[in-house]
Order: structure tokens, then C-alpha cells, then sequence
């Protein structure tokens, strides 16, 4: 469980014991205690409602940190049938992190990026490259240094598997992150746009490298939501 964070489990009527499996996610406790505005306006959230199968679960933070993100996302890490939730996390001083939190608070993060006011976009998480376990891709710095990065839990941690740059997928103060997972051409891809944003660029994952290539013209939002030859 993160330091400093507290949590609190209602039990809602299963067997004492029993475990618990996440079936939503959400955001609440609305704060304006980090002044980025990255998401076009102030607020932040200070908490992370969870949905469980013995019942609701409410992870808050610390008051030097928020959620800085604009949904939590399901998604199964580590191949056990149930999922865990990613979310941005963000340390007022120390700046954004990927994390993942489980029923039991958190997993495993990334390190903070490591200055205030900077940020990070998820773009999704699938096993992209078919090996059975899943990938969690998400665009370090999107407005100044566009890394796309792609990192994979194992145990307590969120391990490197492979970086490029020249690739976003948020403009400052867009309330939505573009892009995300697709398949195209019989593949799994990780649709993004390109540095300064004329290309619709697909990013496979091979054999442990990231490799990109052009599907397109950048036109708006909308040609990252569903390019031609993509699904």
C-alpha cells in the first residue's frame, strides 16, 4: 500500500476472506491542490473509487498527490483473469508516474518523472506482441520530449520493454488523450500521432523493439480514432 495513503474496504456481503475482483473504477474527491491544468482546467481528483465484488473500496491519497488523468483503466496485467487499474499519478513536486493499483492498493509504478508540471498519456494496454502477457504503452512528456514508452507488471513491478520517440498523443489543455490500441493489418498497434503532429503513426511491438510507420495524414482527433485498415 503507498505511504501516506489511506484505505478503507466495506465488505458487502461476500464470505470473509473471499478475494475481491475489480469490476469499476472512477475518480472522486475533486481537488485544485496541484496547479498544472495540463486537462484544461484545475481540478484534479485526491481519491480512486473501486467497484469490488465484496464491495466498494476508496484509495485516497496523499495531499501531495492527485490522480492527474481523465479515467481509470481496466485492464488484466498479470494473466490471473481479474484486472488491475491504471492511472496516472502525480507528486506535486516530483511530477507524474504511471500506476497501477490492485484491490489491495497499490501494485507497482513507474518512476516520477522527476519535476513538477510534467506529465504522462496512457495509450492502452493489450498483449500488443502476442506473448501472453500484456503491455502497458503511455507517451512520457507528451508536449516536450514524446516518448512512447511500453512497460510490463511483473510482481510488484513495472518493468521496461522498449521506448521511441517522436510520438504524442495530447495537445495542452485537451480535456481527452488520442489515440490508443488498435488492430491494424492483422496487428496489434499502438496508434499515435506523430511529433508535430502530421502523421498518424502505427508503433508494433517486435521481439522486444518498437517499430513505427506512417497509416496516414493527422487531420484532427478523429483520424486517430479509427484509421483506414484499422479496427
Amino acid at each position: 500500500m503507498i505511504r501516506g495513503a489511506a484505505l478503507a474496504l466495506v465488505l458487502a456481503g461476500s464470505p470473509e476472506g473471499a478475494s475481491a475482483t475489480i469490476t469499476q473504477a472512477r475518480f472522486d474527491e475533486p481537488t485544485t491542490r496541484y496547479d498544472h491544468g495540463v486537462l484544461g482546467d484545475e481540478i484534479e481528483y485526491g481519491a480512486l473509487v473501486l467497484t469490488t465484488t465484496r464491495g466498494p473500496l476508496r484509495i485516497r491519497l496523499p495531499e501531495d498527490r492527485v490522480f492527474e488523468d481523465i479515467a481509470p483503466r481496466l485492464a488484466d496485467l498479470d494473466a490471473d483473469g481479474a484486472p488491475e487499474v491504471i492511472v496516472v499519478e502525480t507528486d506535486i513536486e516530483r511530477g507524474a508516474r504511471l500506476s497501477v493499483y490492485g484491490e489491495d492498493g497499490l501494485i507497482a509504478a513507474t518512476p516520477y518523472i522527476g519535476t513538477r508540471h510534467r506529465w504522462l498519456a496512457p495509450v492502452g494496454a493489450a498483449d500488443v506482441d502476442g506473448d501472453g502477457r500484456a503491455e502497458i504503452a503511455y507517451v512520457e512528456t507528451p508536449h516536450l520530449g514524446k516518448i512512447l514508452k511500453v512497460v510490463r507488471l511483473e510482481g510488484d513491478r513495472l518493468l521496461p520493454v522498449a521506448q521511441t520517440s517522436g510520438m504524442t498523443n495530447h495537445r495542452i489543455g485537451d480535456a481527452f488523450i488520442q489515440g490508443g490500441i488498435a488492430l491494424c493489418g492483422g496487428r496489434l498497434v499502438f496508434l499515435t500521432a506523430d511529433a508535430d503532429w502530421s502523421r498518424v503513426m502505427a508503433t508494433e511491438l517486435v521481439e522486444g523493439r518498437l517499430r513505427s510507420h506512417s497509416i496516414g495524414t493527422y487531420r484532427g482527433a478523429e483520424s486517430l480514432e479509427g484509421p483506414q485498415g484499422c479496427s
